[in-house]
């Protein structure tokens, strides 16, 4: 017999999970066990076990109290998607009535935002079509074979359902760097993104998000954003979830140093960050299993569509290469045009922005011209500089500034 206490104390336990293994083998083995003898064994009432045996016991929920967060849920929960502090969120309801503590409202905050931070997590690693990320690998440095040091920048694009990787070396990380470049991805994989995540970037972001201020974006950004057809998101600082395969391909281009020492000069640039482009894209992912590649094939056909042709390449720019020649000039269109003679058998870059042509030496712009049908294009600082080192060395300032405003009229009937 089991006496009152026992059976008060079995009808409001939870289940006990010694009885409910023991009856699960009788169960795989389908033989029906002895009830009374196993009670004995367990100490419990031999209609638990049988309980147990059909099909088992449901345990009691615990009933949930009212909580003091309950009338200002709400609130709480508006005020932090503007990026208003926990603190200050519980002064502003303290005077509207809330009478718990503060770190009631700490744990909730911090569980709300742990909440959403796995959901855009999941949004980004899931979904084809929906985003992208973006950084740069700075100041990147190769040598060439002469031991001439050749200092460049690479744009990193990273597509988030298919990790198709896109690179672009460029010589500036302006702002006109970053639209060409993206410009240019958008062309090579056949859609946008609708979603692109940036670093708080300054050629994007005129102020980061914080717990106190919403991202504020730069209005020519936003523009370019429009008339490409995405959403730009600023990553929070410290947030390395929302940015983690663009940062994992920063670091994967440091495979890319094996070919110090081996270049022939910045002509050779493009082409190799291209060929590693194409390389790792071809290489077997470990988070999906497949070739980014492949899986581009599938996240095309949810991408949003391209915009005219004519927006497009409005933001791309294409550099040129060219040698300055013996007479300090470089050459666009069958045209010359001037720099420093310090520049002569440098290699420069050429960048047509509007109707002016910039002319780049690494990632600085050491000269610019209007575009011109002239055959000749000298800057006044130029050809002194020009004709003081060679023709006139023995000349005053003031007697080749007079020779060059005689002579430049010469050069405008060439």
């Amino acid at each position: 017999m089991y006496t009152k206490s026992i059976r008060t104390k079995e009808r409001y336990t939870n289940m006990r999970t010694d009885i409910y293994e023991k009856v699960s083998l009788f169960k795989v083995e389908k033989i029906k066990p002895n009830y009374r003898e196993i009670s004995r064994r367990f100490n419990c009432d031999p209609r638990t076990v049988k309980r147990y045996y059909e099909g088992g016991v449901k345990e009691r929920k615990p009933q949930s109290k009212p909580s003091k967060l309950d009338d200002y849920r709400d609130i709480i929960e508006s005020k932090l998607d503007l990026g208003v502090s926990a603190m200050a969120i519980y002064k502003f309801i303290e005077k509207a009535g809330y009478q718990g503590k503060y770190t009631i409202i700490r744990e909730y905050a911090r569980k709300i935002k742990t909440e959403k931070t796995k959901r855009a997590t999941v949004r980004v690693e899931t979904n084809p079509g929906l985003s992208a990320q973006v950084d740069w690998k700075e100041d990147f440095s190769l040598h060439t074979k002469e031991g001439k040091k050749v200092t460049f920048h690479i744009f990193l694009m990273v597509y988030g359902y298919s990790r198709y990787k896109f690179l672009e070396p460029t010589l500036t990380k302006d702002q006109k760097a970053v639209f060409s470049a993206m410009a240019h991805a958008f062309e090579e994989t056949g859609g946008v993104p609708k979603e692109i995540w940036f670093d708080n970037m300054k050629t994007v972001v005129d102020q980061p998000k914080t717990q106190y201020a919403k991202v504020v974006f730069n209005q020519s950004f936003y523009y370019f954003s429009k008339d490409m057809g995405f959403q730009p998101i600023a990553c929070r600082p410290y947030r390395p979830q929302t940015k983690g395969k663009v940062e994992a391909l920063a670091r994967l281009t440091e495979r890319l140093r094996v070919y110090d020492y081996e270049i022939d000069g910045y002509e050779d640039i493009f082409s190799l960050v291209k060929l590693f482009q194409d390389e790792i894209n071809m290489e077997v992912s470990q988070a999906t299993e497949f070739p980014p590649r492949d899986l581009l094939l599938i996240e095309k056909e949810h991408l949003n569509p391209l915009p005219d042709k004519d927006i497009l390449l409005s933001y791309q720019q294409e550099l040129i290469a060219r040698k300055v020649s013996h007479e300090a000039m470089v050459t666009y269109g069958k045209v010359k045009y001037s720099v420093s003679p310090k520049y002569i058998n440098k290699l420069v870059h050429l960048e047509i922005v509007g109707d002016i042509l910039h002319i780049y030496y690494n990632d600085l712009v050491i000269q610019k011209h209007p575009i011109s049908n002239k055959k000749f294009n000298y800057n006044q600082e130029d050809l002194k500089e020009i004709l003081k080192s060679d023709l006139m060395k023995s000349k005053s300032d003031e007697e080749i500034e007079t020779y060059i405003e005689g002579n430049l009229k010469l050069y405008d009937t060439l």
